[in-house]
Formats: structure tokens, C-alpha cells, sequence
């Protein structure tokens, strides 16, 4: 109907600050009344004076384009004296906002500003945009529904619709048919009277309680766009693409699971290979086997059945190759940790570990052999990260449902910090494109237990038959751990689905909680591949993960320039890694007790004072030695830069003492005469890549929990993936990748054992 406003403004030319004048502009379904000078409050019940004011009025519905409209101006005040004042009407100009077209304007805080916009044809959904070259002052932005009266000043713009705080940039996605059935709304724009919410200093003034400031103009350039936002063919699309490119692993998963079979079957099958003997030394030499031998023609062979048994039959992940078992030698120079040919029972081989585990070379014989002592051990790891995992995620779940419920009723969105120019609302969802691109850590950590799954029952079919390779050959197969890798894997994805329902530093330990356990589980396992009968039990496991957590939340709740607490983290974090290098040192054959000191007095005097001796355990000392360095210089870093991202900073310490305990294996592992298979390089080469590219994406920064969310959205960005994911979510997709590759690297790394007798591998 209306296509342009109508606007008052007002400047009282004499000194009223006693007895202000009093406007009251009457209209057919509004009453707008202000005073002048205008006084505003602010933080601690601060007052803000202004002599210039100016108000657009409000624009009714009408049934007909031709109607008259009048308004009344009443001016009244209690002065004894005249009052002098200038009065002004005047058009807006391009009162109604066009799509995709710009529009600069000024206001201030005793100044406010807005605009219509109306839903042309076809368009189901927009986006606001709003920018300024300057940061201060502090603004907010307002969409509301086309009513009268309209909220356009500091202390009541955010009684109705949804706003947001703004220095630079603020965005709002605006969906017709959910928010505004009349297809038109109104783009509000108030200055504030302080810079406090916007993370600006507050200005002291010195000043009585009843005796108002005068703020001058605080005057903010502004430019406004709205512009159609996606489709819901590119919701489609991008849900598409997720199931695309994860499902695909899916896909190149059975693809390798058929070609090893095809390989195993034309390379252990003589009859076949005797038919097919071109066919068949082309297969093998492309898994990188040997060609098959050529085989004696029996009545076996043509019934189908082998005339032979030497060969071993793999599973998925390992090698194609075929693998002949060595010849079992006499096991008289080995020097396990564990001989089980010596103790009849569990506990003579505990009481004897003190003495076994002094030996400077150690094999994994004896202690690899015995693996129905941890069956109950890895079984506790998996069913406790599942129990875990349901305890952490309904209460998360009701709690982010509670986050969105309340933005969406309140329409406050500085709740949540979204990246404002790449957020697709979906429902009750203000950004689904973020929970979205979640879904491939649920799917590749489903895919990973699948993985495992298949490798374990190959392995129990193995055992039942009574295969020589599966009972005395390769490092032991404890499978708990890759399951709970897995399960961790999918709950990461579900809880920082939960995170970016509505991300803030309330609930930041949502989307990180499990990135602590995987690097735990990942340091266990590897821990766990040279030394079985020495890894923590469940319980101490998850209770140090525990520890872990709750200094996370402790940390990003009171961190923030406490010295006091990052003086006691710091001692803890030391502490930590004396006490864990110990327990490393010395493979779990010592005692925290009161003669601890009685008994580290008496290594220096022995080792270092009586006589100057080298480490035992070289190879392990070097490994320690590298990681207190570095754990202190990073405990040294916290104490010192108190970074504000205390979480972040936490999993960084995390993931660089896995890397560096992954490097060491990799370095012991070659040392020690093995070797990487080809499937285990390629691991580690693509994940590597994978990494390097999703550690670029990660560290955008989009946002940012740190800051106040005026300053958050200065970080916004547009989409750069169909027009529908940002940075972020690229992240999320790689990071999935690369977690995943991870786990294989984890699980493949020692395929080359699988043919190594066990008291011929060595422990490190």
C-alpha cells in the first residue's frame, strides 16, 4: 500500500533540560511521544542526553492506495518561559527497500532508522545485510513484523521480532512463510547509547546520579541490502553431496572387499590358478603377492578343495598377499616381558613382572600370547564409552533444544554465534548447514566398526580353526579399542551437531569432549600394540579423560586472566607428565607410595653421584625427554599468553603428544628391522594431506565465543561450497576424513607382523 514514510524531527532551540517540551504525534493506529532533550539510559542507570531527535512514523495497512492520511503533532511543556523549537517534516527516500539493491543512511542513537521491505514474487526467503566502515558506535539491528507502534529506540527495539548487536557487520535470514505471513517487514536500525555490548570501553563521565550527560551525536553510517537467500533446491543439493561423498566410502569399501576376496581366491586356489594362470599372476603381482605356486593336479584339486595348507587366508585392511607362516624356532633367546612358559597363573606372572621387565631388550612373546587375560579389559573400554556416551548426549541434547527455543522466542541472536552469512535456517534450526556437515563423522565412525567387526570375526574363525598364523604370529588382535574409537568417532559427530545448534563458550565443551577421548584412545592404543598386559584399565582410563574434561570446562569458565588458575593448571600439567614419563620409563614397576622419595634419592645417588651411568632405556628416554620438553614449554605458553581459547589450547596438548608418541612408533618400528606395507603408507600420506588441508579451514575463524558477538560477526563470511557451506563446515567434512584415515592408519600399521612370530617382535 504505503511506498514511502514519513518522518519528524525536532530541535529545541532554547535550554530545557528543567522542563523539556513534550511531542506527541497522534496517527490513525499509533501515538508516538517523545521529549526534548531526549534522555536515554544506560548501563548502571547512566543518562544520556540529546537534543536532536528524529522518528519515522509508523505506516498502517490500508485498504486502498488513494487513502488520506493524517497525523496530529502536539508540543506541550511546563515551562514558565517560551520555548523555541524547529519542527520538520519531511519523505523518507526509498522508504521501501528493492532486492539485491543498496542503500546508505545515517542514524543515531536519538535518531533511529527503518526501512520496509516487501517479498516480491516467488522469494520464500531473504537476508538482511547490514555493514559499516566503523566499529563504534555500537548498533543494533531489528527486523519486526509491519506494526504500529514500531520499537526504534535503545531500551525497547528488542521487545518484538529478532535483533542483533552490530560493529561492523550483522546478517538476518528472513523466511516468509514462517515468520511474516503479511510477505512485508520492517528493518530497524538503533544506535546505542553505549559501546559495552559491543566489547567498547566504557566512557567515564563524571557525573551526579540525576544529572544527565550530553552525548552529542554518536552518529553511524550504515548500508543495507536484502537479497534473496538459497533455494530449497540447494538444501536438497547439499544434502545430496553430504550422502554423496560419504556414502562413497561406503561404496570403495565393498569395492576393495570384492577385490581382495577375487585376489585371495585366485591366488590360494590351485585348481583356479592352474586354469587361470596368466589371469592369476596378474592379480597377484597387482596385490603385490607372489605368483601362486604351480600346483600339484590331485583329486583334491579338481573337488575343489586345496591340495595343500600353507597358505593363510587374510582379512579386510591386511595385506593381499598371501603369507607364509616362518618356521617355529626354539624360543631360547627370547626376551619377552611375559614368558607364560614359566608361571602356570596370572598372578605369579604379576609378581614376577618387577624382574622380567628390567631386561633392556624385550619381545612381545610372552605377554602377546596370553590375550584371553584382556578380552574383559577391551570388552570394559567399549561398553564404558557407550555407556558414556548415552549419559553425555541426552542431557546435551535437552539442553541445546532449550538454547534454540529460546532464540527463537525471544529473537535474541546474539545467543548464539553462527556464522550470520552462511547460516541456512531448516524448521526450528537457525543453522542447518552447520549440524549438517556433522553427518560424516557418524557415518565414516559406522563404517569404521563395520571395518572392525568384519576384521574381528575373521580373526575369531581363525582362531576356532586353529590357524598357526592367528595363534602364534603378528601383534596380538585386541579389537575394545578400535570400537571405542569408533563410537567416540560418531559421538564427536552427534555432539558438535548438538554444539552448532546454538554455539557458545556455555557449551563449547560439547563439540570437544570427545576430540580428548580419541586422542586418548589413540595414544592407548598404541601403547597397547607393544604392551598388552600393561595398559590401563577402563575405569582409570576414562577417569583421567574425566580429569581432562572437567579442567576443559573449569578452564573456559574461570580461565580467562586468572593467574591463580592457570598457576595450578600449569603444576598439574608438569606433574602429570613426570608421573606419566615414570610410568612409561619403567613399563608400570613402580609405586606411588611414601618411600617414592626415599627411592628416587637413592637412583640419583647410585645413578648420577656414585657413578655416572646412562639411561637404561635409552630409546625411551630420548621419547621422554622430548615430550616433558614440550609439555612444559606448552604448560609455560599457557602461563604466560593466557589464551583466551582454553579448550583449543587443551586439545592441543592432546594432539601433540599423540603425534609426537606416533612419530616415536614409527621411528622404533623402523629401527627394529620392520616395515610400513604399501596400504599403511598410503594411509598415513592421504590423511596427512587431508589434514593439512581441514587445519587450513579450521583455522578461519568464523566466529569466535571469545568476544562479545558484534565483534563475532566481523569474522562472518559468505558460503564457499554450493552456495550453501562455509569454512567451517569444510572442516567438518575433512576433519571426518582424516580422523577416519587416522583409524586406519592405527589399524594397519603393523600388518607386516602378521607373519613375524611373537616372541621375534619387539617391545617399545
Amino acid at each position: 500500500c504505503c511506498t514511502e514514510g514519513v518522518r519528524v524531527s525536532v530541535n529545541v532551540l532554547s535550554e530545557q533540560k528543567e522542563t523539556p517540551v513534550l511531542f506527541v504525534v497522534r496517527q490513525k493506529e499509533a501515538v508516538v511521544s517523545f521529549q526534548v532533550p531526549l534522555i536515554l539510559r544506560g548501563l548502571y542507570q547512566r543518562k544520556y542526553l540529546y537534543q536532536d531527535v528524529s522518528r519515522t512514523l509508523c505506516q498502517p495497512q490500508t485498504k486502498k492506495e488513494v487513502d488520506t492520511q493524517f497525523f496530529y503533532v502536539d508540543v506541550s511543556t511546563l515551562s514558565r518561559e517560551n520555548a523555541s523549537y524547529q519542527l520538520r517534516v519531511t519523505r523518507v527516500e526509498n522508504f521501501v527497500l528493492r532486492t539485491g539493491e543498496h542503500f546508505g543512511f545515517n542514524a543515531t542513537a536519538a535518531q533511529p532508522q527503518y526501512f520496509k521491505y516487501e517479498f516480491p514474487e516467488g522469494v520464500d526467503s531473504v537476508i538482511v545485510k547490514v555493514t559499516s566502515a566503523a566499529k563504534f558506535p555500537c548498533s543494533v539491528i531489528s527486523v519486526q513484523d509491519v506494526l504500529c507502534p514500531v520499537y526504534d529506540l535503545d531500551n525497547n527495539v528488542a521487545f518484538i521480532g529478532m535483533y542483533q548487536t552490530m560493529t561492523k557487520k550483522a546478517a538476518i535470514t528472513v523466511q516468509v512463510r514462517k515468520d511474516y505471513p503479511s510477505h512485508s517487514f520492517y528493518v530497524v536500525v538503533v544506535v546505542k547509547t553505549e559501546d559495552e555490548a559491543c566489547g567498547g570501553a566504557l566512557r567515564f563521565y563524571p557525573y551526579s546520579k540525576d544529572e544527565p550527560v550530553d552525548q552529542g551525536n554518536r552518529l553511524k553510517t550504515l548500508d543495507v541490502v536484502v537479497s534473496p537467500a538459497v533455494t530449497s533446491q540447494a538444501y536438497v543439493g547439499g544434502m545430496l553431496f553430504v550422502l554423496g561423498v560419504f556414502l562413497s566410502f561406503y561404496l570403495l569399501t565393498v569395492l576393495i572387499a570384492c577385490w581382495e576376496n577375487w585376489s585371495i581366491h585366485l591366488c590360494f586356489a590351485p585348481a583356479v590358478a592352474f586354469l587361470w594362470q596368466p589371469l592369476a599372476n596378474l592379480c597377484c603381482s597387482l596385490a603385490g603377492a607372489p605368483p601362486p605356486p604351480a600346483p600339484r593336479i590331485t583329486p583334491d584339486s579338481f573337488l575343489g578343495r586345496p591340495a595343500f595348507n600353507s597358505y593363510s587366508y587374510g582379512s579386510f585392511g591386511e595385506s593381499f598377499a598371501p603369507r607364509l607362516l616362518q618356521p617355529r624356532g626354539p624360543r631360547l633367546d627370547s626376551l619377552s616381558s611375559v614368558e607364560e612358559d614359566d608361571y602356570d597363573t596370572l598372578a605369579d606372572i604379576e609378581s614376577d613382572k618387577n624382574v622380567i621387565r628390567t631386561k633392556v631388550g624385550l619381545h612381545a612373546g610372552g605377554q602377546a600370547l596370553d590375550l584371553s587375560k584382556y578380552d574383559n579389559l577391551e570388552m570394559g573400554r567399549s561398553m564404558n564409552i557407550a555407556t558414556i556416551a548415552v549419559f553425555y548426549a541426552l542431557p546435551v541434547i535437552q539442553l541445546v533444544i532449550t538454547y534454540q527455543t529460546v532464540v527463537n522466542v525471544t529473537g535474541n541472536q546474539d545467543i548464539c554465534y553462527y556464522n550470520f552469512l552462511c547460516a541456512h535456517p531448516l524448521g526450528n534450526l537457525s543453522a542447518f548447514n552447520n549440524i549438517l556437515s556433522n553427518l560424516g563423522y557418524i557415518l565414516l565412525g559406522l563404517l569404521f566398526l563395520l571395518i572392525i567387526l568384519q576384521r574381528e570375526i575373521n580373526y575369531n574363525r581363525a582362531l576356532m580353526r586353529n590357524d598357526l598364523q592367528a595363534v602364534e604370529c603378528g601383534i596380538p588382535k585386541h579389537f575394545g579399542l578400535f570400537y571405542a574409537m569408533g563410537t567416540a568417532l560418531m559421538m564427536e559427530g552427534l555432539l558438535s551437531a548438538c554444539y552448532h545448534v546454538c554455539p557458545n563458550y556455555t557449551n563449547f565443551q560439547f563439540d570437544t569432549s570427545f576430540m580428548y577421548m580419541i586422542a586418548g584412545l589413540c595414544m592407548l592404543k598404541l601403547y597397547q600394540k607393544r604392551h598388552p598386559d600393561i595398559n590401563a584399565s577402563a575405569y582409570s582410563a576414562y577417569a583421567c579423560l574425566a580429569i581432562v574434561i572437567f579442567f576443559s570446562v573449569v578452564g573456559v569458565v574461570f580461565g580467562k586472566g586468572n593467574m591463580a588458575f592457570w598457576i595450578v593448571f600449569s603444576v598439574i600439567h608438569i606433574l602429570s607428565t613426570l608421573l606419566l614419563s615414570t610410568q612409561l620409563y619403567y613399563m608400570g614397576r613402580w609405586k606411588l607410595d611414601s618411600g617414592i622419595l626415599r627411592r628416587i634419592l637413592h637412583v640419583l645417588y647410585t645413578d648420577c653421584i656414585r657413578q655416572c651411568s646412562g639411561p637404561m632405556y635409552v630409546d625411551r628416554m630420548v621419547l621422554l625427554v622430548m615430550g616433558n620438553i614440550i609439555n612444559w614449554s606448552l604448560a609455560a605458553y599457557g602461563l604466560i599468553m593466557h589464551p583466551n581459547d582454553f579448550a583449543s589450547y587443551l586439545l592441543a596438548i592432546g594432539i601433540c603428544n599423540l603425534l609426537l608418541y606416533f612419530a616415536f612408533y614409527i621411528i622404533m618400528k623402523l629401527r627394529s628391522g620392520e616395515r610400513l606395507k604399501l596400504i599403511s603408507l598410503l594411509c598415513i600420506v592421504c590423511t596427512s594431506v587431508v589434514w593439512g588441508f581441514a587445519l587450513y579451514f579450521f583455522f578461519q575463524g568464523l566466529s569466535t565465543w571469545q568476544k562479545t558477538p558484534a565483534e563475532s560477526r566481523e569474522h562472518n563470511r559468505e558460503c564457499v561450497l554450493l552456495n550453501f557451506f562455509d569454512d567451517h563446515d569444510v572442516w567438518h567434512f575433512l576433519s571426518s576424513i582424516a580422523m577416519f584415515g587416522s583409524f586406519l592408519v592405527l589399524l594397519t600399521l603393523d600388518d607386516d607382523l602378521d607373519t613375524v612370530q611373537r616372541d621375534k617382535i619387539y617391545v617399545f
